[in-house]
């Protein structure tokens, strides 16, 4: 039997954003030390991988990221503390929500049809509201 998923975005506010691409993204810099490669790995562009890590440096007062230019000494991209603790939160959260989520919805699975994957459930969590 299927497990309930849910994909969550948090707002910061009007157009500023936390979700799983934008997390996915920092997690694979993290590894490849490459803002390029990270795209690479995710199956995105370089100019959508860049975009996405200059919202999330214009979202907080800290950056989350920082990047050398590439040429003769190379390039890189580098998380800094802010953004290593960015994942960590995200990824507390998320396991939260999935716990419950797993929890709330396990009664109700045996009355969905099976179709291969259960639709995934992606609910917006407004830090103003709370």
């Amino acid at each position: 039997m299927a497990m309930p998923a849910v994909r969550f975005r948090v707002d910061l506010g009007r157009e500023e954003a936390i979700g799983p691409g934008k997390i996915a993204l920092l997690e694979q810099i993290e590894r490849s030390g490459s803002l390029s490669q990270a795209a690479r790995e995710l199956g995105m562009s370089y100019r959508r991988a860049w975009q996405l890590l200059d919202s999330l440096n214009h979202c907080f007062r800290e950056r989350v990221a920082v990047t050398a230019k590439g040429g003769r000494r190379g390039g890189g991209a580098t998380l800094t503390a802010f953004g290593r603790e960015l994942i960590r939160i995200y990824r507390e959260f998320d396991a939260e929500i999935q716990a419950r989520a797993a929890r709330h919805f396990r009664p109700l699975l045996r009355q969905a049809r099976s179709r291969g994957m259960t639709r995934k459930v992606a609910p917006i969590v407004r830090l103003s509201d709370r």
